[in-house]
């Protein structure tokens, strides 16, 4: 297939055909993040994404079930694009389960409850959204775009089109000065959106970023490990969405962890408990990764 740049997708898309439909991130200012910051973001000319469905189908078949279309936001691309796209996923691959894409607070909110509605019934049936955190002062300082508030609103409206949502938050997000509230609040908002998928990622601060430049300046100190896994136990003990699976099965995860919550909370907390008494072991710094 014809990509441009480095790919990303959750570790659930893992089996899922990627369709680079836009390149980059229309955001792309989040302090922490470096995935896109290689790019120019654009909306790839439609006529190439179309064509590389049909090399899709021609190399793999009408088998293809599951689609990921990239890059960071996609959601963000036009109503016209996104029709033209999921028709013609829909006519490639007929056996398809599911359409996915990252979103943003910001790009669901730009959508009117009746677009939504529209590229659901279309196929685009699952969304991530990583708040990263759900502490408005620590979402200001990593630069996410959006409010406590505006997640909560944009969670509603998918939920209002029949989508899934799948919620990402980052452990060390809010550094040793907000550790508490950002744990707290992160499990609060957990509940709020109330994901039908919730996973916890942890921070890593990487050269060249923003945030990279805070700790070399002595202005944010990324917690240790014990107090980001503090903040995870926080996190489970305060989320009470409906019925979520819940993941840490990421590379950069100290603790691989998985269950649901509510229903699993009291098993994972008391891994979590096990853990931090030396009872469970941790991934090693050599195994983790982006």
């Amino acid at each position: 297939m014809r990509y441009e740049g480095k790919l990303y997708r959750p570790p659930s898309e893992g089996d899922s055909y990627i369709l680079q439909a836009t390149i980059g991130c229309s955001w792309n200012a989040c302090t922490y993040c470096d995935m896109y910051r290689d790019k120019t973001y654009r909306v790839r000319d439609p006529k190439e994404t179309l064509q590389d469905v049909a090399l899709a189908r021609k190399l793999h078949g009408a088998g293809i079930r599951k689609v990921f279309v990239a890059d960071g936001d996609a959601l963000g691309m036009p109503m016209e694009v996104w029709r033209d796209v999921l028709r013609a996923l829909r006519d490639a691959f007929p056996h398809l389960k599911r359409i996915s894409c990252y979103a943003t607070a910001r790009n669901l909110l730009e959508k009117t409850p009746e677009e939504l509605a529209e590229l659901a019934a279309s196929g685009l049936t699952r969304l991530y959204v990583g708040p990263e955190s759900g502490d408005d002062e620590t979402m200001k300082r990593i630069a996410k775009g959006a409010t406590h508030a505006q997640h909560v609103e944009a969670a509603a409206r998918a939920h209002a089109a029949g989508m899934e949502l799948s919620v990402i938050a980052l452990l060390g997000a809010g550094g040793v000065e907000r550790s508490a509230e950002h744990a707290t609040e992160t499990g609060r908002l957990v509940t709020a959106m109330d994901p039908a998928f919730f996973a916890a990622l942890t921070l890593t601060v990487v050269p060249g970023t923003p945030q990279a430049k805070l700790v070399e300046r002595g202005r944010f100190e990324l917690p240790s490990v014990p107090q980001m896994l503090g903040e995870l136990r926080t996190i489970l003990a305060e989320a009470r969405p409906r019925d979520a699976l819940f993941r840490t099965n990421h590379a950069s995860n100290y603790l691989p962890l998985a269950g649901r919550i509510p229903a699993d909370t009291p098993r994972l907390v008391a891994t979590i408990d096990a853990a931090l008494g030396n009872r469970v072991p941790l991934r090693p710094e050599w195994m983790r990764g982006l």
